[in-house]
Formats: structure tokens, sequence, C-alpha cells
């Protein structure tokens, strides 16, 4: 393990600061608590130096750790600069006894427990701090708790990175390539979009999200003669590249490019890149999608019952305007609207009201009680055929998979062949007049079989009633 550079630990500290606004920096201020200072432009560039005197290295990164889960900034702008630190605190050496005072039985079954009490604490923290980005642990035959996988941040340590190039991982946190090589997988490709120059000139750029063995990273490629240069899953070379301070990398004609060897990228890194929204997030129902986390990146499909006109609004905190536009979608589950920004809203050219579309990688926002998608730089939106709906009465004979917010089913139409269907689990429970709590699974069983008028579209159940017995 190595061990935390507090040098490292600042110039993280560092960027992590300046990705706040007034109103969330006030906020650290009042969590991180400090001895009260006035607060010149000088406090706030000594204030990363401060925190760390005042508080030590580690307790430092647990409280930066808790600011940016209660302001909130879950984000990856954020939680980029500030997990690998975490991570290192939570593998970090254990320290031995000078002497066994018990048993050697005892001494190991001391340790497992303090082990256990550790990693379920972490795993706590981690989760309220990144959501997602945890990955699966893998099931193992012994009844020890599963080992945790290794984080992009340790598998760097494993993994000799050539003298000639920069990890991705190091890059994020000094900001700077200096003159070195840095090498990424493409994972994605977002579509081509526009700006205009100050001389009112229409120039083309699009997104890249790039991965290498230690992290992901968004990457903004300028010029349309390079979009059909890229393909994902294929591996490049980036030379004379820019790094601004929101942690994005710029592809410019005076970079470099060419193509390189494959690179081994962990899985968990893979998940990582796939919150930023560099490939396509399964589709959810809008259910789901309402009762996700702010900030979860989503994927839905339904139909578009109203498109409202463009807006142009004010950005906060920001001296420029930006188009908006937004839509509703509606599923069996529900309906919610979606906005468009900027370029994105072309997209909704030829879709009009009663058109089934499936809208990708959108992000949800959370606003008093009302949950809304926002449109990121991977947001498409494609027309899908749609299914014929159909009334017909099922007998339901079996269950697939129950969960709290959809329920896959087993179920025989008329005197014909058994089909599988989709169901929100919301919808079941009413019409059969079960808990969706606890042991909704067993509740269903104990109802089996049960036939009912059902309206379906595809193999997804939109309305159903409880047949009287």
């Amino acid at each position: 393990m190595w061990p935390i550079s507090m040098n490292e630990w600042k110039t993280a500290l560092t960027a992590i600061l300046k990705q706040l606004d007034n109103p969330q920096y006030d906020k650290m201020l009042e969590i991180v608590q400090i001895p009260k200072q006035r607060k010149t432009a000088k406090f706030r560039e000594q204030l990363p130096q401060k925190i760390i005197e005042h508080h030590g290295l580690k307790k430092s990164i647990c409280k930066i750790r808790d600011a940016m889960d209660q302001i909130p900034r879950r984000d990856h702008a954020v939680q980029n600069l500030l997990l690998p630190f975490v991570e290192q605190l939570k593998n970090g050496p254990k320290t031995e006894g000078k002497k066994r005072k018990h048993s050697e039985r005892d001494s190991k079954s001391a340790d497992k427990k303090l082990e256990f009490g550790q990693r379920k604490s972490f795993q706590r923290d981690k989760v309220a701090l990144v959501g997602p980005l945890e990955p699966k642990r893998k099931k193992t035959g012994s009844s020890d708790p599963a080992p945790e996988a290794t984080p992009a941040a340790e598998t760097s340590k494993e993994i000799k990175i050539p003298s000639w190039r920069k990890s991705i991982r190091d890059v994020k946190i000094s900001g700077d390539l200096g003159n070195k090589v840095i090498a990424g997988k493409v994972l994605a490709k977002s579509v081509l979009r526009t700006y205009e120059t100050n001389k009112k000139e229409k120039k083309f750029f699009f997104y890249l999200g790039v991965a290498d063995e230690t992290g992901s990273i968004k990457v903004m490629v300028y010029g349309r003669e390079r979009y059909q240069h890229f393909q994902e899953k294929s591996c490049y070379l980036f030379r004379n590249v820019i790094m601004d301070k929101n942690v994005v990398m710029k592809v410019t004609t005076k970079c470099v490019i060419s193509k390189t060897a494959a690179i081994d990228v962990p899985e968990n890194v893979e998940m990582e890149a796939q919150m930023f929204g560099y490939s396509q997030t399964p589709v959810c129902s809008i259910e789901q999608a309402i009762g996700s986390a702010e900030k979860t990146l989503v994927s839905v499909e339904g139909t578009v019952r109203e498109i409202g006109s463009v807006e142009t609004v004010k950005l906060k905190n920001k001296r420029r305007k930006k188009d908006k536009r937004e839509f509703q979608l509606e599923d069996g589950t529900g309906s919610i609207w979606i906005t468009l920004w900027g370029e994105d809203i072309k997209q909704l050219r030829g879709k009009s009201p009663g058109d089934s579309v499936r809208v990708v990688n959108v992000e949800t926002n959370h606003y008093n009680d009302s949950v809304s998608l926002n449109s990121t730089d991977f947001t498409r939106i494609f027309k899908v055929q749609s299914s014929t709906v159909e009334n017909v009465t099922i007998e339901i004979i079996g269950i697939k998979d129950a969960k709290k917010t959809e329920t896959e089913v087993d179920a025989q139409i008329g005197s014909g062949e058994v089909q599988s269907f989709v169901v929100t689990s919301s919808l079941l429970a009413k019409a059969f007049s079960v808990r969706l709590e606890g042991d909704f699974e067993d509740r269903l069983l104990e109802k089996m079989p049960f036939s009912a008028d059902v309206e379906i579209k595809g193999n997804k159940i939109m309305k159903i009633k409880a047949k009287e017995k």
C-alpha cells in the first residue's frame, strides 16, 4: 500500500475547493470547522494548508469527505479527486501489537471482527459518498467476508506505467501532463456538437470517454475532421493536450494522436466511466428514475406527451445564457419532464407528441419535492418502434424475480403457451392487495396462481386488474 502523500492531498484538495461556488464554499467551512479568520482572497488560497494543519492529514480527508457528502457534491469532478485518498485511508497498513496476550485462536477471531467492522463502516461511507461506483463483490466459497474489488487508485500501484507515460489518475491530481504522453481506451463517443467563435464562425467538437489502468477522464476534441478518427474500444496515445480546471482533457489541432496497443482497463474503472455517461446506461422505468438519487445517470423509454417551447435562461453564477427546451415523457409507471440544454434541443427535431422514444444518458435533478431529468454531453434521443397494445386475460403461474420496483412473472395467455412479462411491483401489489414491503415475493406465492385482466405492450404489463374468482 503506497503511503498517503501530503503534497498530493494538498494539490487534490486545492482542486476540490476550486470546484465549489460561494454557497457551497461557505457550507464547507461550517462543516470542516477551522478557526475563524477573515475570508480574504489570500485566506482562500491558503485554506488547503490550514485544513491539513488544523485536522491533520487523515482527519482532514475524512472532514472533506463528509463535507462533500453534505453539500452535496457527489459529482465526478469532485469525487474523482477525493476518492483515491478515501480509498487509501480504508486500505491503510494495519498496526500490530508488540506482544500477543491471547491465544492464537482468540487473536485471529479478534482480527476478523475488527477487519469486518472496519470494512462495514467504510462500505456505508462509500455508498453514501459515491453511490453506484462501488463494484459488486464476487461470491466466494468461504464463510469469511468477501474481499472488496480493487479500486482504480490501488490498481495503479500494481501496474508499472512506462516512464514516458503519465497515468490518468496522476494527470487528474496534478492537472498537468508535462512532457509525457497519456494513453487510454476510448469507451464511447458523443455526437458532433457546435460552438461559435468570437468572429461568429461555426466550429465543431465532440466528447470522448477515455480510461486507462488507473482511472477515466472526459476528453473534448476540437474539429469535425477527427470525428471518424476515433473508434470506440480502440486505444490511443495523446500528446500536447490541455488540461482545464474542470479536469477535462482538451485535444486541439496542435495535439498529436496515434493508435497504440490494447490497454487492460479494470472492471471497476469501466463502471466508473459508465457513470460519466461514456456509454449508454440501461433503460429503467420512469418510476425507477424518479426514485433515484440526485445526479444519477439513467436512460428511459416512453411516449412523448407534451413538448414545450424553446426558452433562453441565464445560468446561475455565470455571465452567459443558454437555450433550453422541456418535454414530458410517460410510460406505464408514471411521467417525468426532461430538460434539453443547448445543442441537445436539436434532437427533438422530427419528434411529436404521441411518438415513442428512448432517451439515453440523462441525469436526475431534484428540486423541492419534484424530480426531473437533465440532458448531458452524451444524451441521445431515438425513436422506437411502438409495440401493439393488447387487452387480454392471463393467469400468473410463476415469479421469476420480485423487486421493489419491478417484478418478472411467468404467465399463461388463455389456453396458449407460457410467456414472461414485466410489471411494476406497485401495480401488482395494488391489484392483488399485497403489501409491497418485506417478503413481497412470499406473499405473491401464497396467492398463486391468480388470474388478471391486463393491458400488455410487448412483454410489458401496462395495466393490471385482478379477475374476480
